[in-house]
């Protein structure tokens, strides 16, 4: 199966997005598609076999719609589309100004012909698109919005040629200037829907076109775009980095608030990985390039930010069911309203005008933009913050958490430990447990690694890793352990002789593992303890969490000794230690039974189980990559105060959605039956129209302003 993401043209409301959704899911091969108005995009899952691109392209135009791959320059395409409806927009109420002037004041009304030739270069030529539009969709046995304005401005236009053959009352201004609120709804909508993807845009500007590439010891300018990995690339003071590198040569401070929304800056010297996007403060650095292009952290940034756009939260299911239905039913009550009008004694001209303004102001727009909006908005102030939500249904599911659980090394602590402490009577200990730590990838080896540096090591041979406990190898003929107290236990050595001081390391919070020798002699060798220190904000952050009412519990693999420290160091009563990968997973799976919503936090593969079958898994941003392709939400700084400004941020936008959905709803509720009573006109109802789906996507652009507060930097 291949995900394929398509430009869309030519929707105008929910009803629209469901007839896409339901073309493209009838294409043979296709097993799922989700489209997003306020992108005016569709991604789909397909087998490419059985359903090409082609064939995607032709079921969506049937559909009445147009379909195509999304185009290198598309916001340019939406930024001509967006001035096309202003002009639009304009010229179509400069000629209705003069039929209103008329109504008003009648000395100034024209003549009936003139008044015809204005109203049709309107509504046939300024409003073309609602016609062609809605055309395609009777066609297709299909209506949406485009429906509604076409026969409510039509009906208008019929009722005044009527009225001008036969000398009764003229109606043209009514057609024209609802022609012009609507195109200008849709402009301003337009305008507003792009200040929501302004934060992905950014984003997305952050890689320079140009890069200074050096060759042989001379400097070039070349497009950053022909880089490759492992050229050399040179960034003076102010530029930005072009690409993910590693600092060769030069020291500098680097700005990158804009890729993880750090507000200080970091010192990059050599051998500092650097991702692209970052600005230079001082100095000179040359750097290796490590990625370019769409596989730099950026460009992978950016996808999953679009990602999180394209996807449908499952709020807006309630939305999609209403809009199924949403045009016939506004037709058949805009049918009873004329109906019951004549019926209550007034003409036929009352009755239709009457009938035109419940056509016009029932709008499914701002039911398909509430939640499409919001999730732009709000997915887009998170990347700002250092945040990345992977898809909408893991924002929802955020805001209903109870539980945090939280790994320990590199979640809380900083997960750098170093060897305290080493107690042996054994002269080449340090260099049989370095050599047993080579084949490892745990934090604590690499702490072995960094203490034996320098030291001569002598080769392991049959290493093997046992999760959640150590390894074993053969070194020197001698088989040997390196681990916690479960390893020697598993291997039956007795570490009493280290017993005493095993507890003093513990009560002090140090993590402790152990060498032992399993064959020839099984025996102890060796005490190692290891400090790791909490992560200056991790205090913080715990605090804020229990202040918000959500329980906080550590799921650590270290020794109840080293884990205890740190909880009572950071305040959380909740405290598990000694579990294996198997025991995190079966312990959130029973916080879930108990009726638990859980988010866990973690940043290594012995996280991987647990972060996949929490409710919501959060990685924190230097994990391994299986923690950050499990978890919904991905934390591009190691600072865990990001976890509840993930989730404030989270309930802040599902708020968003409600709200605007409410509208929506709200505007309809009361908007047709003061339509049908005639408590509105149709131009009335057709600003009100418009004014429904400004403001739905006007208050997910409020969304849009929200920064994490101090306590979450």
């Amino acid at each position: 199966m291949e995900q394929t993401d398509l430009a869309i043209s030519g929707m105008t409301c929910a009803a629209c997005v469901r007839r896409v959704e339901r073309a493209l899911t009838a294409v043979p091969g296709v097993t799922g598609a989700a489209v997003n108005l306020a992108a005016a995009t569709a991604r789909i899952v397909r087998d490419p076999a059985a359903a090409p691109l082609a064939a995607l392209i032709a079921a969506v135009d049937r559909a009445g719609y147009h379909a195509a791959p999304p185009a290198a320059d598309a916001r340019a395409a939406r930024a001509g589309e967006i001035r096309r409806l202003g002009i639009a927009a304009a010229a179509a109420l400069a000629l209705a100004a003069p039929l209103l002037a008329g109504m008003a004041v009648p000395a100034l009304a024209l003549p009936g012909w003139a008044q015809a030739a204005l109203g049709a270069i309107v509504q046939f030529g300024l409003g073309a698109r609602f016609y062609r539009a809605a055309f395609k969709e009777l066609r297709n046995g299909t209506a949406t919005m485009d429906v509604l304005v076409a026969i409510g401005t039509g009906a208008a236009y019929a009722l005044s040629l009527a009225g001008l053959a036969t000398g009764g009352p003229l109606y043209f201004e009514t057609g024209a200037l609802l022609i012009g609120f609507v195109l200008l709804g849709k402009f301003l909508e337009a305008r507003a829907i792009g200040a929501t993807g302004a934060a992905l845009a950014a984003l997305a500007d952050l890689v320079p076109a140009t890069a200074r590439r050096r060759i042989g010891g001379a400097e070039a300018m070349v497009p950053a775009a022909s880089l490759a990995p492992g050229d050399i690339v040179v960034v003076h003071p102010g530029e930005r980095v072009p690409v993910d590198a590693v600092v060769t040569d030069g020291e500098a401070s680097l700005d990158t608030a804009a890729i993880t929304g750090e507000s200080r800056p970091i010192a990059a010297a050599p051998g500092t990985a650097v991702a692209a996007g970052a600005i230079a403060l001082d100095g000179v650095l040359a750097l290796r390039a490590t990625a370019v292009g769409a596989e730099t952290t950026l460009a992978r940034i950016v996808r999953l930010v679009e990602g999180a756009q394209a996807s449908k939260a499952p709020i807006q299911r309630l939305a999609d069911r209403i809009a199924a239905v949403f045009v016939p039913v506004v037709v058949a009550l805009a049918v009873l309203t004329g109906l019951g009008w004549l019926l209550a004694g007034a003409g036929a001209a009352a009755a239709t005008l009457h009938a035109i303004a419940v056509l016009v102001i029932a709008c499914p727009c701002a039911l398909g933009l509430a939640t499409p909006a919001a999730i732009m908005a709000g997915t887009g102030a998170a990347a700002r913050a250092g945040i990345l939500i992977r898809d909408a249904a893991a924002l929802e599911q955020a805001r209903r958490i109870d539980t945090v659980a939280f790994d320990k090394t590199g979640t809380l602590t900083e997960g750098k430990p170093v060897l305290a402490t080493l107690e042996s009577a054994e002269p080449d200990a340090l260099a049989l447990a370095a050599s047993l730590s080579q084949g490892s990838g745990h934090v604590l080896s690499h702490a072995v690694l960094r203490a034996a540096d320098g030291i001569a090591l002598p080769a392991a041979q049959g290493l093997r890793v046992i999760a959640g406990q150590g390894v074993t190898a053969s070194v020197a003929g001698r088989t040997l352990a390196l681990g916690n107290a479960r390893l020697m236990a598993a291997q039956g050595i007795d570490t009493g002789a280290f017993a005493a001081a095993a507890k003093a390391r513990a009560a002090q919070g140090e993590t402790l593992s152990f060498l032992a020798e399993i064959a020839p002699a099984p025996r102890i060798l060796a005490l190692l303890a290891f400090a790791d220190r909490v992560k200056p904000g991790a205090a913080a952050a715990i605090a804020a969490l229990r202040r918000a009412g959500l329980h906080v519990v550590m799921l650590t693999g270290d020794g109840e000794g080293a884990a205890s420290g740190v909880a009572a160091r950071l305040g959380i009563a909740d405290m598990r230690a000694g579990l294996r990968p198997e025991d995190k997973l079966a312990a959130i799976a029973a916080m879930r039974r108990a009726g638990r919503v859980v988010a866990m936090a973690g940043d290594g593969i012995n996280d991987g189980p647990a972060l996949a079958a929490a409710d919501l898994g959060i990685a924190m941003g230097a994990g391994t990559d299986l923690a950050r392709e499990v978890a919904g939400i991905v934390l591009l700084r190691d600072d865990p105060a990001l976890i509840g400004a993930a989730l404030v941020l989270s309930r802040r936008t599902l708020r968003t959605i409600r709200q605007g959905l409410f509208w929506a709803f709200a505007y309809n509720a009361l908007g047709i039956p003061m339509a049908a009573l005639g408590v509105l006109n149709p131009m009335l109802a057709g600003a009100a129209m418009a004014a429904s789906s400004v403001s739905v996507v006007l208050n997910a652009l409020w969304l849009g302003r929200w920064k994490p507060t101090e306590e979450h930097r």
